[in-house]
């Protein structure tokens, strides 16, 4: 259990989008990343540059009315949630997400926290955020391992 936290500027999409490439070259099997942040700090451009940095070469876009997106075409398989519109945490139970959280893939869970008490203790905190006195596209992302 970690309370270090990391934080990190980008500047551009381009950045943010460089930022998901590279963590995801540290990404190993089971790992849960949890990723909040207000609508449109750039989620799904980091989520999307994780994709990359994973080698999925299929288009990724925010799974928002579907919950998870599955990706097999990595390094390792990718699943991408979005639980936004979850209603009641009962409805992970439908979809499975034991078998995506605790399988051979990496997940990342926008809006993460509407599900926080079914995120893995080891799970990884990441929080986009805009400050526009900085600049429009200016964020600061702050990365957190475990509770």
């Amino acid at each position: 259990m970690s309370s270090d936290v990391r934080t990190i500027e980008t500047f551009s999409y381009e950045d943010t989008y460089r930022l998901g490439q590279q963590l995801a070259k540290e990404a190993v099997p089971g790992q849960v990343i949890c990723l909040t942040g207000d609508l449109g700090t750039g989620k799904t451009v980091f989520t999307q540059g994780f994709a990359d940095g994973l080698g999925v070469r299929d288009y990724v876009d925010s799974p928002t009315f579907t919950i998870v997106k599955e990706y097999h075409d990595g390094r390792m398989p990718f699943y991408h949630f979005d639980v936004y519109r979850i209603g009641d945490v009962s409805e992970m139970d439908e979809i499975g997400y034991e078998e995506y959280f605790y399988g051979d893939g990496v997940c990342i869970v926008e809006w993460g926290l509407m599900i926080e008490e079914l995120l893995p203790e080891d799970c990884i905190f990441i929080e986009i955020k805009k400050d526009v006195d900085k600049g429009f596209d200016y964020r600061l992302v702050s990365i957190k391992e475990g509770r």
